[in-house]
């Protein structure tokens, strides 16, 4: 049966719901199960299942394994909104705001070692190529979140190696999601391998039209203000080809509006826009979104399984990119 990707999140939902929290002491859980009820896309698990699905009929099989991501994921998050010392989530308190610091990196670290224990739950023929890919995937993750954070005090990031950050931060769990599934679903090698591929160049579409709705987006759509990335001065493929391409006027305004310590806020994005619109960053970005979907097209059209079979997924992944303005 090829279930529908609605029918699969629901499923993610009532599982995440029903997971038992039985230890103690409580105070270090109840965070965990804060965070997982804030809702959320659960994009990484019905990737996980979607994929299982293309080889075997019931994705509730590997269940533990798609919430094991999905709490891997949350962990990354509940640790980003620390770092960045952001106060909401979801519309809702971090977890450091609603509780503290040391909850946070406490809890935080509990969902890590929770995220493992999910995961070996897996049938023990896959257990060793399953955990090696989830422990290579979260190696990555962190080597991606320090690129990031090396880039906020560098001036010379270039094109490549914010592929290559936004790859390991954002493309390789996707990825990892995928060739899991199929790995579990007793794929040939070449299929997994794709798979894990079209997951990457999905991800790097994915995060690319991030960069692109915070400056083009509907905040009523987006899900939130746009510019933030404007302000904050943020490497990302948007800035960094526009001080690529600028003529000398223009990377002297950039340059300007990065080095200001005092501005108005709302004349700094609006400023900024005006000079990537000269400059045609919005229609260089397209243009690399596009190159990497259709990319990833290709590769799941390798797959070798039916066409039918691979629609669902396909479907859901063009749905993923269809947060438009």
């Amino acid at each position: 049966m090829n279930y529908s990707a609605e029918e699969l999140l629901k499923r993610v939902n009532d599982a995440l719901e029903a997971l038992p929290y039985d230890r103690q002491p409580q105070s270090l859980y109840a965070p965990i199960q804060y965070v997982l009820a804030l809702g959320g896309k659960r994009i990484r698990p019905v990737l996980m299942l979607l994929s299982y699905n293309l080889f075997r009929e019931e994705p509730a099989d590997i269940m533990m394994q798609a919430l094991a991501l999905e709490t891997y994921h949350n962990f990354t998050l509940l640790h980003d909104d620390l770092m960045d010392q952001a106060d909401l989530r979801r519309g809702h308190q971090t977890v450091h705001k609603r509780w503290n610091d040391n909850t946070a990196i406490l809890s935080g670290d509990n969902m890590l070692v929770l995220a493992f224990q999910y995961m070996q739950r897996c049938d023990p023929k896959h257990l060793p190529q399953v955990m090696g890919l989830f422990t290579e995937t979260a190696l990555e993750i962190d080597e991606g979140q320090q690129y990031d954070i090396d880039f906020e005090t560098r001036n010379d990031v270039t094109e490549e190696e914010y592929i290559e950050m936004i790859r390991l931060k954002t493309s390789v769990l996707l990825a990892c999601a995928l060739k899991m599934g199929a790995i579990m679903g007793d794929a040939p090698a070449a299929d997994a391998d794709l798979l894990y591929r079209f997951g990457e160049h999905i991800g790097l579409a994915f995060q690319l039209q991030d960069d692109l709705l915070d400056v083009y987006g509907d905040p009523a759509v987006f899900g939130k203000a746009i510019g933030g990335d404007i302000l904050s001065n943020k490497k990302t493929y948007m800035l960094i080809n526009a001080m690529n391409r600028a003529n000398d006027a223009q990377r002297a305004e950039l340059n300007s509006w990065i080095t200001a310590t005092s501005f108005d806020r709302q004349e700094k994005i609006a400023a900024v826009t005006r000079l990537y619109d000269a400059i045609g960053i919005r229609q260089l970005c397209e243009q690399k979104i596009r190159h990497y979907f259709e990319t990833a097209q290709q590769l799941l059209d390798q797959v070798s399984v039916s066409a039918g079979r691979k629609a669902e997924l396909m479907r859901y992944t063009a749905k993923m990119m269809n947060r438009q303005y």
